[in-house]
């Protein structure tokens, strides 16, 4: 299951751009740890097809190295992976909040803070 429409190495690499701001092709595979590295061309690659998805935007050219930005932000693709996510469950939200809290990934800290969020008469179903 792909959740919105990236990959691993897709979300890898946006993971830098949202950290970097900006970057070539070059300062993105740096990003990688040398044992995971992947090749240049690989990355080049996958930032041409993350273009084309409209995820990144060329923003200018120094010499031969094509500077990128995101074009989406982190929250809206978080956004788009939960609610494939909630849709993969039919909607409901119980299953995903029971395997977070039996794996320990949920606090009693972050129930308060979904309290109050829920309390404050935040929009329910909308994205923002």
């Amino acid at each position: 299951m792909k959740l919105t429409g990236l990959g691993e190495l897709e979300l890898r690499i946006m993971q830098a751009f949202w950290e970097l701001g900006r970057g070539s092709v070059r300062e993105i595979q740096e990003t990688f740890p040398e044992a995971e590295r992947p090749a240049y061309t690989t990355v080049q690659t996958v930032i041409t097809r993350l273009e084309a998805k409209g995820a990144l935007r060329r923003v200018r050219k120094i010499s031969n190295a094509h500077i990128f930005e995101a074009a989406v932000s982190r929250e809206v693709t978080q956004r788009r992976v939960l609610d494939e996510l909630l849709g993969f469950f039919g909607g409901r939200s119980q299953p995903v909040m029971a395997h977070l809290i039996e794996s320990g990934k949920l606090t009693l800290q972050d129930l308060r803070d979904a309290e109050k969020i829920l309390k404050s008469g935040a929009p329910r179903g909308k994205n923002k």
